[in-house]
């Protein structure tokens, strides 16, 4: 679990003393001299966001209830390799992606189709994702995020309380390199600055996270986008497998800069009160470890050999 270090703490008190003014910004931008609405004064920029269903939480393992309707997912075209424009956007970085990609089951209420995807991460590879488990916090989160199928516009769908479906996946330091992230690495050497872009060569969804196999344990809970405006129109489904990545590749997204030219580090949101939702998990891997152990059971009952 990531304490409150002196340095947060400072960091923390200048939003006090210091009077938040202009656009939002994360807590790592915010300066005296440089003044912005950060995290805690996010309500500034947009009232939305002092909801009660904000995200990102603090997944509580042990406080989340069991829902058998939470299915494996069913990918529709993930493997669809696509080009695309990769950008800097001065609070993260954002790949927009063709709506042939789309989500169901999984108790979804309808088809989602993919809109774009985009990163939240913490300094040289640090802590840096937006949710986290017990406490825990890891090195980055990946959003991609989705509309209802029959929304042709982001803005619109986030009228629907359940308009937006994001599927969240954090990421692990690895001792080896992710080959499959090399075109997203090799392209943020070129968009350091805010509002650079470059084109981003052939890539799929399906690359970018675990396999379809490893997606079957998952959180589900309802919330909101985690930047302002922080619309309350959001499917939230966070997945227990991380992706690997080596230290190196966590820490290029660290090369990257704010507006002002610091580097972009801290983009993330400090977790929001849950206020009484419930966070849901699926069966998963845990119903098919206890279809095993009765099956083993049955067959010493009855005396029968037992293969492996």
């Amino acid at each position: 679990m990531q304490h409150l270090t002196p340095l947060s703490f400072l960091l923390a008190s200048l939003f006090t003393i210091c009077t938040g003014a202009g656009d939002w910004c994360y807590q790592s931008q915010f300066t005296c001299e440089h003044q912005c609405n950060g995290p805690v004064k996010w309500d500034h920029a947009n009232a939305q966001c002092s909801g009660r269903s904000q995200s990102p939480i603090n997944i509580v393992t042990k406080k989340t209830a069991l829902d058998e309707r939470l299915t494996p997912f069913q990918f529709g075209d993930y493997q669809h390799n696509f080009k695309s424009i990769i950008k800097n956007n001065g609070h993260s970085v954002s790949v927009s992606v063709p709506h042939l990609a789309t989500i169901a089951a999984g108790n979804l209420a309808t088809q989602y189709k993919a809109v774009q995807f985009h990163l939240h991460w913490g300094e040289n590879g640090g802590p840096g994702s937006e949710h986290t488990v017990d406490g825990e916090q890891f090195p980055m989160e990946l959003h991609i995020v989705h509309m209802k199928k029959d929304f042709t516009d982001l803005g619109k769908a986030l009228g629907d309380p359940e308009g937006v479906a994001v599927l969240g996946f954090f990421y692990e330091e690895s001792s080896s390199a992710n080959k499959k992230y090399e075109p997203i690495i090799n392209a943020l050497k070129v968009i350091k600055t805010t509002g650079s872009n470059t084109s981003l060569s052939q890539i799929s969804l399906e690359q970018l996270i675990p396999s379809e196999q490893s997606l079957t344990n998952y959180y589900r809970y309802k919330g909101s986008l985690t930047t302002p405006g922080c619309h309350e129109a959001v499917v939230w489904t966070v997945f227990e497998k991380p992706i690997p990545l080596s230290k190196t590749q966590l820490k290029a997204f660290s090369e990257l800069q704010f507006q002002d030219g610091k580097p972009m580090t801290g983009t993330f949101r400090p977790v929001q009160p849950l206020n009484g939702r419930t966070v849901y998990r699926s069966g998963g891997a845990v119903l098919v470890a206890s279809a095993a152990l009765l099956m083993a059971s049955v067959t010493m009952a009855l005396g029968l050999p037992q293969y492996n």
